[in-house]
């Protein structure tokens, strides 16, 4: 039997960003022993890189904003593939999270009149985010640990969490993970357990995220047995840093294009105006002078084509690149300078203006930034219940980027905040009320420890075998080449066979030296996570045959009226049973996608979609 701490609590939230933040405070706030668990150090979440702001429909800067605009743009830019219900409650929800950080002391920058100022994003109808400069993710993370912290939240930083555990009856009572400097493994008990673990985009070659980013919390959940939804659906950023490489991919936020930056290609056209969709065409500006206007008086009248939706800004840049009509390092030029001062520029956009003058020696004062499509946010996640957040397991529950359903299949920006915000508040609210409700002792099977630190300790005893880092470099690039921004069902089996190869090699990984300390046994610990979200994505990429939001099939090339009433839904059907994969995970080839009806949408919302029509 292996050696390890142990740890009991009513609530374990796993992931320690907004979602993860929001959730611990509101299962604290209802006098639960709650525990935070962190894969990394707090404060450095991937959240801090939602740079342009929270979108909520305060309508501070125009006033006929409300929150049935804001589900009616939420919803059409996911291309109606939306939980509604979600969509709704975090419309109407989310003003109420920007003046409750408000209260907690978030800074947020301001009107003259004292208000919370908003700036315009793309998909939105109104300028709607709340900011503080392009560093609002920021200072969101920044309000909610000093508020956790304040109420008493027990931290467990840089702990990789490895499995979530179940009790005799199959519902999630804990988890085992291990302190990453020492390797030393921990066990937590739990009556509730909430997963917050952010994204996937490490999976990729060019991406926006951080190393923590592998999936671990989806596909720990889909061991456990939760439903996967819509993991086909993934955005590409339109403006990522694309020269240097080493910072290729680094976010570029969309404040830039919210604050009057227009995108142009190698012979300086404003290219845009040729790729503005016909659902779109009534309420985008169909030529320069018309999309200037709009900049300089702010109405709300039709916008520049650059506040498009994400997906369409960023297949419009790759065909571009494609066309030959790309910047020298395989971009197009975001050019800022010549529309605001550069005292306007450094005051607005603090962040962007050091990033590109310290990583490319750029001055966007003077000079256009060089940007391109990189692998930022997963729309699909683990499926969920919109008013509790509760998974398809009995004691797991999901919000923020982990969880499915929100965005449909493509994300407005600023509603990733918001989404967290309301989204981490219903999971702490939804677990708590699990929790107080399970009486007893909570128990977990000790076999199932030991079983994880088991497989995870395994390449220490195998000689001559695979280098981990050498795998995570092969599927890096099977998934930029094969599933990334335009997909073909060819390429998508090819990568559905790279990725059985890679599973396979992953499973003869070997490892010197010992447990702390060791980042390539690190590195070890998150291929399953990435393999099995990798296998997904694929997955349900190739069983949409169609192109709709983030997700783009070059063979199917439009969306199918169809398709976009159906979530396809993976997963592990008796996870329990399935013999040992990759490892000692459930076996992933036995992974089922099947269509699934999306929620019907009540009589009274379809009409919001009618008067705007």
């Amino acid at each position: 039997m292996a050696e390890y701490e142990t740890h009991d609590f009513d609530v374990v939230i796993i992931g320690a960003g907004g979602a993860g933040l929001r959730a611990a405070i509101e299962a604290r706030s209802m006098g639960l022993r709650t525990a935070l668990v962190c894969k990394s150090l707090l404060g450095k979440a991937h959240t801090v890189m939602a740079e342009g702001g929270v979108a909520a429909a305060l309508g501070n800067v125009h006033p006929e904003d409300n929150w049935k605009v804001h589900f009616r743009d939420t919803m059409r830019g996911g291309k109606m593939l939306n939980n509604w219900r979600m969509a709704q409650l975090h419309a109407q929800e989310s003003p109420d999270r920007v003046r409750e950080l408000e209260e907690w002391g978030a800074l947020f920058d301001r009107t003259k009149d004292g208000l919370i100022l908003q700036r315009d994003f793309g998909g939105h109808r109104f300028a709607r985010l709340a900011h503080v400069g392009d560093r609002t993710g920021l200072e969101l993370i920044r309000t909610l640990q000093q508020k956790a912290v304040a109420d008493g939240i027990e931290v467990f930083m840089e702990l990789k969490v490895l499995r979530l555990l179940h009790d005799a009856n199959g519902t999630v009572s804990g988890l085992v993970g291990y302190w990453r400097p020492s390797g030393e493994f921990v066990a937590f008990t739990a009556k509730a357990v909430v997963v917050a673990t952010g994204g996937i985009g490490k999976s990729w070659m060019y991406t926006s995220n951080s190393w923590e980013s592998t999936g671990d919390g989806h596909a720990m959940s889909l061991w456990a047995g939760a439903d996967l939804i819509d993991m086909e659906c993934v955005q590409f950023h339109p403006t990522g840093m694309v020269w240097p490489l080493s910072v290729r991919g680094l976010l570029v936020t969309e404040g830039v294009r919210g604050d009057g930056g227009v995108l142009r290609n190698s012979e300086g056209n404003r290219f845009m105006f040729d790729y503005v969709p016909p659902m779109f065409k009534d309420e985008t500006a169909d030529s320069e002078d018309e999309a200037d206007k709009w900049y300089d008086d702010h109405t709300a009248g039709r916008r520049p084509p650059e506040l498009l939706p994400r997906d369409e800004v960023a297949r419009s840049i790759n065909s571009e690149v494609k066309a030959g009509r790309g910047s020298p390092h395989g971009g197009v030029f975001l050019d800022i300078a010549t529309r605001r001062t550069a005292e306007d520029i450094r005051r607005r956009l603090p962040s962007m203006y050091h990033q590109f003058k310290e990583l490319a020696g750029v001055d966007i004062t003077t000079e256009p930034m060089e940007v391109g499509p990189t692998c930022h946010y997963v729309m699909g996640g683990v499926r969920v219940e919109a008013d509790s957040t509760a998974t398809t397991v009995a004691g797991l529950f999901a919000a923020g980027e982990v969880a499915g359903g929100m965005h449909g299949s493509n994300r407005l920006g600023g509603n990733s905040l918001s989404d967290l915000l309301v989204f981490g508040r219903r999971a702490g609210i939804g677990a708590g009320e699990f929790a107080s409700g399970r009486n007893g002792p909570v128990t977990v099977d000790h076999a199932q420890i030991d079983a994880a630190i088991a497989a995870a300790t395994a390449p220490f005893d195998r000689e001559g075998g695979e280098n981990p880092y050498d795998i995570q470099q092969d599927l890096q690039e099977t998934m930029q080449s094969l599933v990334g921004i335009i997909r073909t069902g060819s390429e998508l089996e090819e990568a559905l066979g790279k990725i059985e190869v890679l599973e396979e090699r992953a499973s003869r990984v070997s490892l010197s030296g010992g447990l702390r300390y060791n980042p390539g046994w690190n590195l070890t610990t998150d291929l399953p996570s990435m393999l099995t979200i990798s296998r997904c994505t694929a997955m349900g990429a190739l069983n949409r045959k169609e192109s709709r939001g983030g997700h783009t099939r070059n063979d199917y090339p439009k969306p199918e009226a169809d398709m976009g009433t159906v979530n396809f839904v993976e997963r592990i059907p008796d996870p329990g049973a399935a013999a040992a994969g990759v490892g000692g995970t459930p076996s992933v080839r036995s992974i089922t996608v099947t269509p699934e009806p999306v929620p019907v949408m009540p009589d009274e919302l379809k009409a919001l979609f009618e008067e705007a029509s």
